[in-house]
């Protein structure tokens, strides 16, 4: 029971315990005076706690004076079953989750929840059952919307049939939900990254577990798995060169099918991709105002936006787009970008034409609103039918328009831009730069061995000579 409610909350910081074996951290907080205590096995689970009581805090939150938890945290705390955590599970994480996060968190549960039932029989159909979880159960917004009685029913099923989330460390149970993970609906094996991005969703919510006591530890650390490999290289087959990304960009004027000008409109959208290296969604969000377009010589855009599509379902303005700041950055920061003369007169002559939304938006929809994903998509796969071979057309080669972001990364790259510099500009780290476009670093091997041979006082036209010789 509850022993009421307190908004005097004070947070120490993680303390180590160093008299025991096997050192362990400690978090301490008060709550109207009132002392609380946990015990984490790593100092990570304790920062992660720490952090969730901290943010609570921010929200405004309630900290019940029984549990020393905010409200978000104490339902959980109090869950029994796997389906009852996990809805507590996502009233926490929604508030401050991206778009993107929502929809991949409910994409996950409702693929594991079924997954991890008694038998009790009556069980819906599965196509339902998701449907069910999709649209009335996961988002914490719709719960409360009117449910149809085949939903109500398998809805009452789930909740029927939800194992205790405690149960989840025999290793039997996390092998069925893993395997559950890897499968789409029909049965086949699901691709690689999509098995990878649900496990690692999984994983996030069994440590929240943990973090609550309602598991000791993650029960996937304790399963022998198959490793499943992804590859984050960019396939170099997809990276067009400078004059093949010319004569595609010349192609997207010839495309009609948006608005009177056809693809006249997104000859900018796409340029600004491939000079600048910007994501499809920065480019949907970028307003005049961003934008430095001097007479002559080079300019400046400033990001600080993205305008992803993600669906209705997931957005707090129920919109098709997010509107966030820039990925892997908080809030309010910004990326500046330099933008060589023939993006500048691109800009210009894209502003002179067709000026910009009155919000500054240099790319809107063909009603005002947010440029979608698949009305640019559809632009590009006719501009590639017109301008690349029909083996072109059918191979990885820009097949998507993100790859003039890659294509705009290996010319910088290969250029000899220093890596730190384009990792900026990209809005990477230089690692997960370098790991990215290792295999589109092309060029640059007969300059390499010449310095090579320089610096160990080799003739250096006997390199150029086994180099001809292989």
């Amino acid at each position: 029971m509850s022993g009421g409610k307190s908004y005097r909350v004070r947070i120490w910081a993680v303390v180590q315990n160093k008299t025991a074996k096997k050192p362990t951290y400690q978090l301490r907080w008060k709550v109207d005076g009132k002392s609380f205590s946990l015990t984490f096995t790593t100092k990570g689970l304790a920062d992660r706690f720490r952090s969730r009581l901290l943010r609570a805090t921010e929200d405004g939150e309630p900290f019940d004076l029984m549990t020393g938890l905010p409200d978000s945290m104490a339902e959980a705390k109090a869950a029994d079953s796997f389906l009852s955590f996990a809805l507590a599970y996502m009233d926490m994480k929604w508030p401050h989750a991206a778009a993107k996060s929502r929809a991949s968190m409910t994409e996950m549960l409702m693929t594991a929840l079924p997954a991890f039932v008694r038998d009790v029989g009556g069980e819906p159909d599965v196509v339902l059952l998701r449907r069910a979880m999709r649209r009335y159960l996961l988002p914490p917004p719709r719960r409360g919307a009117e449910r149809p009685k085949d939903v109500a029913k398998a809805i009452a099923w789930l909740e029927k049939a939800s194992m205790p989330v405690a149960d989840l460390k025999e290793a039997k149970h996390i092998h069925d939900v893993l395997d559950a993970l890897g499968r789409k609906l029909d049965g086949t094996a699901a691709g690689a990254e999509t098995t990878r991005r649900k496990r690692s969703a999984l994983y996030n919510v069994l440590d929240y577990a943990v973090e609550l006591e309602h598991l000791a530890t993650n029960p996937i650390d304790k399963v022998k798995r198959k490793r499943i490999k992804v590859s984050e290289v960019v396939d170099r087959r997809a990276v067009a060169n400078p004059k093949q990304a010319r004569e595609l960009l010349t192609a997207v004027s010839y495309v009609g099918g948006y608005k009177r000008a056809g693809g006249r409109k997104l000859v900018a959208f796409f340029a600004v991709m491939y000079y600048a290296g910007t994501r499809p969604a920065e480019a949907v969000g970028l307003r005049r105002q961003d934008c430095e377009l001097p007479e002559s010589g080079w300019g400046m855009i400033t990001l600080h936006r993205t305008r992803p599509t993600v669906g209705k379902l997931w957005t707090n303005t129920g919109t098709s787009h997010d509107d966030r700041g820039l990925k892997q950055r908080s809030e309010r920061e910004t990326r500046p970008v330099p933008i060589p003369p023939v993006l500048v007169r691109i800009l210009q002559d894209h502003i002179d034409t067709f000026g910009t939304h009155k919000d500054g938006r240099l790319f809107p929809s063909e009603r005002g609103g947010v440029l979608a994903s698949s009305s640019y998509y559809r632009i590009w796969q006719a501009a590639r039918a017109l301008a690349l071979t029909p083996e072109q057309v059918a191979s990885p080669l820009a097949a998507r328009p993100y790859d003039l972001r890659h294509a705009c990364a290996s010319l910088w790259l290969n250029s000899g831009v220093p890596a730190p510099e384009v990792a900026e500009r990209l809005g990477h780290s230089v690692d997960v730069l370098l790991k990215i476009y290792a295999k589109c670093i092309d060029g640059q091997r007969e300059t390499v061995n010449k310095r090579i041979a320089e610096a160990l006082g080799e003739d250096v036209g006997g390199v150029e000579e086994s180099k001809g010789s292989e």
